[in-house]
């Protein structure tokens, strides 16, 4: 076999840098990009149910969302502690709070 038929030698791949990129400081998270259009970006499960129980109160807060959290001894503490485990709740949480803020939205300021 002579050298004309032989390939060529191929570079070895060069292994995965493990030092940070230089525009991510170390010890931070990738920033995250922007979300303009999202009304839930930036808003706490906290923030949401606070404003929810001081918009509709518990009461009726527990007729539109039947869970025991918000109908029995409700708390601030004892909703997020069970929201954070059910996901369908979070959810139904979520739904209503958009909700509130268009009908925010479309009453204006009072």
């Amino acid at each position: 076999m002579n050298s004309a038929e032989t390939p060529p030698p191929t570079a070895p791949a060069a292994p995965p840098s493990s030092t940070p990129s230089s525009s991510t400081p170390p010890g931070d998270a990738p920033a995250r990009p922007a979300q303009p259009r999202n009304p839930l970006h930036g808003v706490t499960l906290e923030a949401m149910v606070v404003a929810l129980s001081e918009h509709f109160g518990w009461k009726e807060l527990g007729q539109r969302i039947p869970v025991r959290c918000f109908q029995s001894d409700p708390s601030v503490s004892s909703s997020l502690k069970f929201l954070r485990k059910t996901p369908w709740a979070r959810e139904k949480v979520e739904s209503l709070y958009l909700f509130m803020l268009r009908e925010q939205r479309r009453n204006g300021p009072r």
